[in-house]
């Protein structure tokens, strides 16, 4: 009896559905390491902020961070401290998973193709720049305060995805994924943003050791070398260099990130076989459930004694919030809308025009992002508290409005076209 060879046709069809159904579990999986991660920040977050204000608790709580603990690395940093080995040192492991992800993005992802690129590209730029210009409009008229122009840029893609993890079926995936890209590449905009504004000074012989030690990763990706161990030795004569140099170490990890070989998997991300995608993914929970809540809970404490509704019209204060609420929606909300209506680009499929403007307000928590860049922008401690009191404002007051605006949207509205 002769047996039928099988049908291309349907083999085809069968291959393009595992690939599918296996990229949808990767996505379910990722959403749910940043989702759980997000909401492990929360509580470190409002953690933070009880000790901080809780006689007693509070001089414990302050004079751990500022414990003096190793050498000098850096003249301009001094002696490294608690808050300095957390902010430069356990956050460059953050953003080499930060890297990870944009080069596997665009390698490998929802970046590989011009058209994917377009949506996210157009409404992370206009979520940048507009929150900046809503902030100098308030508050660039003292130019003490105008270096805080990047603090409402950022999103703070963990501390967003839980939000929306919340509201569970209510959020089609479809807007979880648009939510996920635009946060990716508004975080390459910010570590373009740490390296270019925020270098004050830079030593030219640790530079010169940094360049050496760039050159030697890209000898091993050049020569196929897919062990990791090398890498992440030269990632930790790269951080220290780069500290030194005085660029923020941070920008280490990134840098690395893109120099770790990857191979285009289709339907199969979480391939053994591809060194980045290994990396990644032991480095997802170690940053979702160590790094991030550590970094909240360094500098998100601030005591609120003094304070009073007076705190929110102070110009640094307002101007965060202002960019983070006002700014973020109305840039990614009318870049999304824009482009559509331009034909630039098509939204997602299934997703209410009131999806996509609650989309526009939770992308205005930005928590992690904006802590950080505003740890750089400013040194004075008054000033500091000053930034985490308007970012706190800012995305609390987003977080609220984006899910009114998504329980309200869920079930009914028509379709953006």
């Amino acid at each position: 009896m002769a047996v039928e060879p099988p049908n291309p046709t349907s083999v085809t069809k069968a291959i393009v559905t595992v690939a599918r159904e296996r990229y949808r579990s990767t996505l379910r999986d990722f959403l749910t390491s940043e989702a759980s991660g997000g909401m492990i920040l929360i509580v470190a977050a409002a953690l933070a902020m009880i000790v901080a204000n809780v006689p007693g608790l509070a001089d414990d709580y302050f004079h751990l961070l500022h414990a003096e603990t190793g050498p000098i690395l850096s003249p301009e940093l001094g002696p490294m401290t608690v808050h300095l080995w957390i902010n430069d040192g356990l956050m460059a492991l953050f953003f080499l998973l930060v890297g990870l992800e944009i080069k596997r993005e665009i390698v490998d992802g929802r970046l590989a193709s011009a058209e994917r690129r377009r949506l996210p590209f157009i409404a992370a730029v206009a979520g940048m720049a507009v929150p900046a210009l809503v902030y100098l409009a308030i508050a660039g008229h003292d130019t003490r305060l105008q270096s805080g122009w990047a603090i409402p840029a950022a999103t703070d893609i963990a501390f967003a995805i839980a939000v929306l993890a919340l509201l569970g079926s209510r959020v089609p995936s479809s807007l979880k994924l648009l939510l996920t890209t635009v946060a990716i590449v508004d975080d390459m905009g910010a570590v373009a943003i740490i390296a270019v504004a925020y270098t004050a000074s830079i030593h030219v012989v640790p530079l010169m050791l940094a360049g050496v030690t760039v050159v030697a990763l890209y000898v091993l990706n050049r020569r196929g070398v897919t062990r990791l161990w090398p890498y992440l030795v030269g990632f930790g004569f790269l951080w220290l260099f780069v500290l030194m140099s005085g660029i923020h170490a941070t920008i280490a990890g990134v840098i690395t990130a893109l120099l770790i070989p990857v191979r285009p998997s289709p339907g199969t991300p979480d391939s053994e076989d591809s060194p980045l995608h290994r990396l990644e993914h032991a480095l997802h929970p170690i940053s979702a459930y160590v790094v991030v809540p550590l970094f909240g809970f360094a500098n998100a404490g601030v005591a609120l004694g003094g304070t009073s509704l007076a705190t929110l019209r102070d110009p640094l204060v307002l101007g965060i919030a202002a960019g983070l609420f006002v700014g973020k929606q109305i840039g990614i909300f009318g870049a999304i809308w824009g482009a559509t209506k331009l034909g630039i680009a098509k939204p997602p499929r299934g997703v209410s025009w009131s999806q996509i403007y609650g989309l526009s307000l939770i992308a205005g928590i930005g928590f992690t992002m904006s802590l950080f860049i505003g740890g750089l922008a400013f040194s004075d401690p008054v000033m500091v508290d000053a930034v985490k009191i308007g970012v706190l404002s800012g995305s609390i007051l987003s977080a609220i409005a984006g899910v009114v605006i998504l329980v309200l949207a869920s079930g009914r509205g028509k379709a953006a076209a």
